[in-house]
């Protein structure tokens, strides 16, 4: 069993001044909206209502935090940040919640990585794109669910995973690390997922459990 299965609902955020002052890693889920990022994060922590999907898309406009913990020690948080790009937002609310998830991103040492959700069948919209843009000057790296692959043939989920790997291994590293040693683990990945179908869920668990820095899951049983 993963400990992320543990996972308990912390604190929810909606300014930057209000951010825990922890120190642990914190891995961050951002996706444009109606993506099936709440659903992605339930089924990883296979939980039903641990994230809300709201019955509005947009309407979720705060960071909520989850922590991941096992015999009171804490292993770190992840992070839901508030889904981009639905077009019946107020402009005010718009604004301060991009500023606010940007910002984020962007200055929150504490974060090991970032899984950016997006539908397989629509990967890389202009703000999918944007927020790569945006996050990668940071260094830290970003793994990619493509969500809904259940509603693609197998040929399609091929065809657009090679695509969306072939898209993220043409970008620059920021790493610091050596691009041309074969060593080196990508920074950007991506894998194909479900949530209805639990496609890929045990892999996408492993890269949280790695960021996050949590013991191998026989230790979760003890």
């Amino acid at each position: 069993m993963s400990l992320l299965h543990q996972a308990r609902f912390f604190t929810t955020v909606n300014h930057l001044r209000d951010l825990p002052p922890t120190a642990v890693p914190e891995v961050a889920f951002a996706g444009r909206s109606n993506a099936g990022k709440s659903s992605a994060l339930n089924i990883l922590c296979n939980q039903k209502r641990l994230a809300f999907s709201s019955k509005t898309p947009g309407r979720t406009q705060h960071i909520n935090y989850f922590e991941i913990a096992h015999l009171e020690h804490l292993y770190g948080y992840l992070v839901d940040l508030p889904g981009y790009g639905y077009a019946e937002v107020g402009g005010g609310v718009k604004v301060h919640w991009q500023q606010l998830l940007g910002d984020y991103l962007v200055q929150r040492p504490q974060l090991r990585g970032l899984v950016l959700v997006m539908d397989s069948r629509r990967p890389f919209t202009e703000l999918d794109c944007e927020l790569i843009d945006w996050f990668m000057p940071t260094g830290r790296p970003i793994h990619v669910l493509l969500t809904k692959a259940d509603k693609l043939t197998r040929q399609e989920a091929t065809l657009v995973l090679r695509d969306t790997q072939k898209r993220l291994s043409a970008l620059p590293r920021t790493d610091g690390l050596p691009s041309d040693d074969p060593a080196t683990p990508p920074q950007f990945t991506a894998q194909l997922f479900s949530s209805l179908k639990r496609t890929g869920v045990d892999a996408a668990q492993r890269v949280l459990e790695e960021w996050l820095a949590i013991p191998a899951r026989d230790t979760a049983k003890k």
